[in-house]
Formats: C-alpha cells, structure tokens, sequence
C-alpha cells in the first residue's frame, strides 16, 4: 500500500506528523492508498519553501510565467484520462465523465493564465496638471488553495491559474478523501521548485494552513461550516479569502417547454457524479401544465443511470447515510419515491438515482445541501410562484431556467445567485464572473476578478511639473 507524501520546495518528502488514514475506493471498499493526517511543522516548511520561491516566480517576464502553466496545461490534458481513473479509484467519478472535466480544465488553466498577458499590471493615468498616478499591482505573495473531494482536479486548476499567473506561489492543501489525484497532478508538473506546494491532512493540516502568517490569500471551497472557520480565520488576520461553499441549487420548468427533452437535461444536473458536484440540481419547481409529462420523463430518465455504470459510488458511507436520511425525512412527511431510493446490497456506497414528488420547505431534501442522486420535485401554480420558492433559500450558489418566454428569461435574474443559467446548465465561457449569493460564500471569481483578489494596487503619485 502506497503512503502519500507532501511535495514541499520541489522534494517528495513523509509527512512530520505521526498520524495517518486510510483513502478508500468507494466502490469496492478496498484501501487505495495510506495517506497522512496533516501536522503545522508540514505547513510551516510548505509555507516558507512558497515564500522562498515567490520572488524570482514574480520576478520572471508575465509571458514566461504564462507559457510555463500552459505547458503544465497541456501535459495535464495529455493525461485526462490517467488522472481520471486516479479520482475514480479514490471517490467514484465515472472515469468518461472525470476526464471530461479534467480535460475542461486544463483547457481553462490554460486560458486563465493567457488572460495575465492583457491584464493591467502596470497602468499610468495622466492628470490634467501634467502630473499623473501609475498603479501598479503586485501578487499577494503565497497563496493557499483547499479544494473538495469531489473535484479535486478541476477545482484546483479553476483556482490557481490566475494565482501563479500573477507571480504568486501557492501551496495546495486536498480533501484528505481524494489526494491520491492532487499527487499524480503535482508528479506532472514541471514549474521552478517551490512554486507549486502541496501538504496532505485534514484539518490538522487545513487549520494551520489558513492562520498561518506568510498566507496573502486563503481560495477555499467546501462546506459552509468549514468556510465560517475559514473566513473568521482569515478576517481576523486581516488576509484575504475567497469562499465557495455549499449550494441548494434550484431549477424552474416553466409552462411551454418541451417536458421530454428538459427532464433529460435535467436528470443530468442532478444524478450526474451522483448528485456530488457543488451546482447540483437539488430542488426542481415545475409548472403545473407540463409537470405530469415532466415528472413521467424524469422518471424514465433515472432508469438511465444504473449504479456501478453510469452512476458512481458516493464517496464513502458518511456521504451516503446523508442521502438515506434526507429520503427517509421526505418520505416521512408525505413526500412519494417515484423511483429508487433504496440502498442496493453489495460493496461500495452506491445509491440509485432517485425521484421524489409532493415535496415541500418542511423537507430536508429542499433546505439542507444533499449532495446526492436526488431529485425532489415540487408542482408549481406559475412561473412567478417558482421564481419565490428559487429564491426562499440562504444558500445563492447557482440557479437554473428553462423557459421559452422572454419577459421570464429577464425575470431570472431576479434570483439571488452567482451563476443563472437559462435553458442550460453548465454553461459559460471564461468570461463568466460571479460571486456566491448568501451562505454559499463570498468573493468575486472569473474574468479578471481573479487578478484583481490575486494581486495588491499601489498608487504612484507623480506631482505635476513645475
């Protein structure tokens, strides 16, 4: 059995920490890899080998820095599938539908980064007195980046193209269930020792990492709870934090829209990667006029995704028992299984694509985060009644609308979200800037938002000629 090690100023090297765990394959149940649980002597050395890095990466022409990430870039998308097979191994991802996303991604760093090469680093206004202010934008310095579980791949790359980008360095902190993937990407990287650093744990890695002293910047994604800690460490330190937490997205099916085809787009948004993916569709509102054909179609629709094929394992029996318990307290309250919901027997933490009708607010299914292969469906009298019951939610991570009417295309906008999407999902290019509505997190990403939180403004004042 493989013991993982941390990658601290471009060595492999075992964990200072005494403590380990067990990364297991969700499917089989079997041990794929013994991974440590984190120590601060592993952070502090991670930290200081990102600070020692960090002025000659600055110091190097944009141009330089940008070409070496999109070379990182394209041997990552060279290797989609290996390190789809690795998330696999370790939380359960379809290998077609990992390296898919892997390959997205990589597509993205790369273009991340190419957007350093316009970007204002250096931009001199002139003043009507013949005097002028240069502003000048400077990274941050050491960057700590924590993803999730769920993607670990994708959601690392998404955050640090624009990072390194800037002249940042970064140390790079995985869900202590899925690090085996953020070590075979850190093995294909051919950066200057000490720009890229990653420590393994949980939050006896986590914790020390986001108070340490030489972080400029925390881009943390998970849950809510961990990102209160994160954001109250980060507040108090005075350091900047970007925080994607938890989502309880909403979808409206609108009177007029083909039932057939939407309830296969929208059987996907939520069953895909098992319901596991941050913009899952969590709670579906349709209109009345097409709900019993919609609902019908959904229900079809689920028979697709057979478990072990299709549909991935959950990422272990914790994630699962959350499922259980959220069907079970629906059904409880009156809420109908139209299809699924019973845990099949066998290895591996797999749970059927499910559809639920008659549910309501008093459901955990449709206030509390699933992250599951579920579907709740809820009739509604209009489109507008929908658009309330979206938008009755402390979570605003994404949104999604299918309708043909152009006055309810405008009124989507209305919902509190960082992404709404119209008769789509998934969809934008890297153009797209959001930030997290409500409890789903706080600070801007996209577009050049990124540079901005990724980089400090100075203001050279130069007095007006005599």
């Amino acid at each position: 059995m493989k013991t993982l090690q941390n990658l601290i100023g471009g060595i492999w090297a075992d964990s200072r920490g005494d403590t380990f765990h067990e990364v297991i394959n969700p499917a089989t149940e079997e041990v794929v890899a013994r991974c440590p649980s984190g120590s601060a002597e592993d952070v502090r050395l991670a930290v200081d080998a990102a600070a020692k890095a960090a002025p000659a990466w600055a110091a190097l022409p944009v141009a330089e820095r940008v070409d070496l990430i999109g070379r990182w870039a394209d041997t990552i998308a060279a290797h989609a599938e290996e390190l789809a097979e690795v998330e696999c191994a370790e939380m359960g991802k379809p290998v077609a539908l990992g390296s898919a996303f892997i390959g997205g991604a990589a597509v993205g760093l790369k273009g991340a980064a190419a957007e350093a090469l316009d970007y204002p680093f250096e931009e001199t206004i002139a003043g009507p007195d013949g005097g002028g202010t240069t502003i000048v934008r400077s990274p941050v310095g050491v960057a700590a980046v924590i993803v999730p579980w769920n993607f670990p791949i994708p959601m690392t790359l998404g955050a640090i193209g624009p990072l390194l980008a800037a002249g940042n360095t970064v140390v790079i902190k995985p869900s202590e269930r899925s690090p085996v993937s953020a070590v075979r990407l850190l093995e294909l990287m051919d950066l200057p020792d000490g720009v890229v650093n990653l420590v393994l744990g949980d939050s006896r890695a986590g914790a020390p990492l986001v108070a340490d002293e030489g972080i400029g910047l925390v881009h943390f994604t998970g849950s809510i709870e961990a990102g209160r800690r994160v954001g109250a460490e980060s507040g108090g330190r005075l350091h900047r934090a970007i925080l994607e937490l938890g989502g309880k997205d909403p979808v409206i099916v609108d009177a007029g829209v083909d039932p057939v085809a939407t309830a296969a787009a929208v059987a996907f948004g939520a069953f895909a990667n098992s319901g596991q993916i941050c913009t899952s569709m969590e709670r579906i509102y349709v209109h009345r006029d097409v709900a019993d054909a919609f609902i019908d179609a959904l229900v079809a629709a689920a028979s697709g995704y057979t478990t072990g094929d299709v549909l991935g394992p959950l990422v272990d029996r914790r994630q699962r028992d959350i499922v259980v318990r959220h069907v079970a307290d629906a059904v409880e309250r009156g809420a109908t299984v139209r299809t699924g919901g019973v845990v099949p027997e066998g290895k591996g933490f797999f749970y059927p694509a499910t559809v639920l009708t008659g549910v309501d607010e008093s459901m955990l299914v449709m206030t509390e985060e699933t992250f599951g292969p579920l579907a709740p469906v809820a009739v509604v009298a209009s489109f507008e009644e929908g658009l309330e019951r979206a938008a009755a939610t402390r979570y605003g991570l994404a949104a999604t609308v299918y309708t043909g009417d152009p006055e309810h295309v405008a009124a989507a906008r209305r919902i509190p979200a960082g992404v709404v999407w119209v008769n789509q999902w998934q969809g934008g290019g890297p153009e797209r800037l959001y930030e997290p509505a409500g409890d789903s997190g706080m600070g801007a990403t996209g577009a050049r938002a990124a540079y901005d939180a990724a980089t400090r403004p100075t203001s050279v004042h130069l007095a007006p000629t005599a």
